[in-house]
């Protein structure tokens, strides 16, 4: 079977293959179909690189196929099995993978080979930890100039959200994270992160460079930093340092529970040394108590080490399109059910608030709502269609199971793919609106600071848009007109255009966003409301 060219390979391999799962028997040889024309050698070594280590490569790209020998079968079988439920996606097109009926390839022989065994040669010395790259002689330890362990990420076409969470679970892929800062600058988000090793950093860079995370948006630029080393001073959603769980948050919080910081310290081996313990760091990046820290240790709820992490939060919930990084498809249409049909004789409010108005600018802020319809016989229900299937999410995510006028709001996927309009002359009340051309969309604009700040339902609500003349007590006065009861409420010191307002509970936080957002406060200024991670 090795005495086969791998041309040949091909070809058998291609006839026998009748569906996306492999009809061979496990092999270290992958069978790769419908690569991208356009695709480079780098980018399908790539795929293999977080299970193991590549040996050889051969492209066919006027079939649109390619070979991809792993070192071990082992690390072939974890490939085929992780990518099996998770399609791969390279230039945003799907790649799919089978095992090949050949044991090893053979390309010795064979023309066109050399950019191949090139980037292949550059990742072995990357994986081996010296780089004996041509062309940089001198260089301590074989490195090239300038290159650190800190690396300069700015992510363009910035559609999706992308946090700090969604970094390190591509990153660590590569190597040891160790700190991860993130910022916006020249209206970019950017993002330094330090690996333990320069080389996993040209490591990552070599393979993520121009990747888009998302399909067709949220594309990584990455460069390496002039810094050696970042000086993280708090861990919260903005800055992380994994090798110092004692950080404040930056807001008089502890960011770790002390139990569970102490349950790190006490067992060492939980330290951030390879891909392979990224299911125990769970607990660096999502607020879980001590039991929950408990369950999350078990690595035997995932297929392998390299199986899709169990992250919840709702920035993953996109179609990703990095290898290793899943995302959550599904339908864009909302059912809310439980709503309060009677809200005015609830809370003695303007009835309009449990109409499609309140709806739309309550599930407004984790995305673009495009239609909303209230059931004609039965108004505790609703649909609610928003702009994709990853804003749906982000919806449903965090507005389950809040109360809304009294009542516990249910949201699940609905089975209807859109919300129609009603017929000409049908009887409609006014329960169905069309507002996808809304001038009060949150996120229409590319690169939107709105991406970066998404939270969940709080009880402090932030404040933006606020003219000069208005004090502090005229928003006070505003917010108790809706029946709110405000705890506290301070000014943005260097910036009086913003503010911060603590009312008495997440609920009436709810309400007086819905009641509030795009008030007109004179001047040509409209408030502006969403949910704060803050407190006052």
């Amino acid at each position: 079977m090795s005495n086969s060219t791998p041309a040949t390979a091909n070809g058998n391999d291609s006839k026998k293959f009748k569906g996306d799962r492999s009809p061979c028997s496990p092999s270290r040889v992958l069978h790769l179909r419908k690569i991208p024309n356009d695709v480079t050698e780098a980018e399908i070594i790539s795929l293999g690189l977080p299970f193991g280590k590549v040996t050889n490569l051969l492209m066919l790209k006027g079939k649109s196929q390619a070979f991809l020998e792993m070192a071990s079968e082992e690390a072939a079988v974890t490939m085929v099995n992780y990518y099996t439920p998770v399609t791969p996606h390279l230039r945003s097109q799907p790649v799919y993978i089978q095992y090949s009926n050949h044991r090893e390839l053979k390309t010795d022989n064979l023309p066109n080979q050399a950019r191949a065994q090139a980037a292949l040669q550059a990742v072995n010395a990357v994986q081996s930890g010296g780089l004996a790259l041509t062309g940089a002689p001198g260089t301590e330890g074989g490195l090239p100039p300038g290159q650190s362990s800190v690396l300069r990420i700015i992510v363009e076409n910035l559609f999706y959200p992308v946090t700090l969470e969604v970094l390190y679970q591509i990153f660590s892929k590569f190597g040891t994270v160790l700190k991860i800062i993130t910022f916006t600058k020249n209206n970019q988000f950017q993002a330094l992160l330090q690996y333990s090793d320069p080389p996993n950093a040209l490591y990552a860079k070599m393979a993520l460079d121009g990747q888009n995370i998302y399909n067709a948006c949220c594309t990584l630029r990455i460069d390496f930093s002039k810094l050696t080393s970042l000086n993280v001073k708090y861990n919260n959603d903005k800055s992380r340092d994994f090798t110092r769980l004692d950080l404040p948050s930056g807001d008089g919080q502890p960011s770790i529970d002390p139990t569970m910081a102490t349950a790190f310290a006490s067992f060492p081996e939980l330290q951030v040394s390879s891909p392979h313990h990224m299911q125990e760091l769970l607990v660096l990046l999502l607020p879980l108590d001590f039991h929950k820290l408990q369950a999350s240790l078990s690595v035997s709820a995932v297929p392998s080490a390299l199986g899709p992490l169990a992250i919840t939060t709702s920035t993953m919930t996109g179609r990703m399109a990095i290898p290793g990084v899943t995302g959550m498809p599904g339908n864009s249409v909302l059912l809310v059910s439980n709503l309060n049909s009677d809200a005015s004789i609830t809370w003695n409010m303007n009835y309009d608030a449990i109409m499609p108005d309140g709806l739309f600018i309550l599930f407004g802020v984790y995305g673009d709502v495009h239609r909303v319809k209230i059931m004609f016989n039965k108004k505790e229900n609703a649909l609610v269609q928003m702009a994709d299937a990853t804003q749906a999410q982000l919806a449903m995510n965090h507005l389950n199971g809040q109360k809304l006028y009294g009542k516990v709001l249910r949201i699940t996927l609905s089975k209807h793919q859109a919300v129609q309009l009603p017929r000409e002359g049908q009887e409609d009340q006014g329960l169905t609106k069309d507002y996808s051309n809304s001038p009060l969309h949150r996120f229409k604009k590319p690169g939107s600071k709105n991406f970066q700040n998404i939270f969940p339902p709080s009880a402090t609500l932030h404040l933006s848009n606020i003219p000069p003349s208005i004090t502090v007590d005229d928003l006070k006065n505003l917010f108790a007109s809706t029946g709110c009861n405000v705890k506290a409420f301070k000014f943005f010191p260097k910036d009086r255009k913003m503010a911060l307002i603590q009312l008495g509970s997440v609920e009436e936080a709810i309400q007086a966003l819905i009641e509030l957002h795009n008030h007109d406060l004179g001047e040509n200024h409209h408030l502006r409301v969403s949910f704060s991670k803050s407190t006052i």
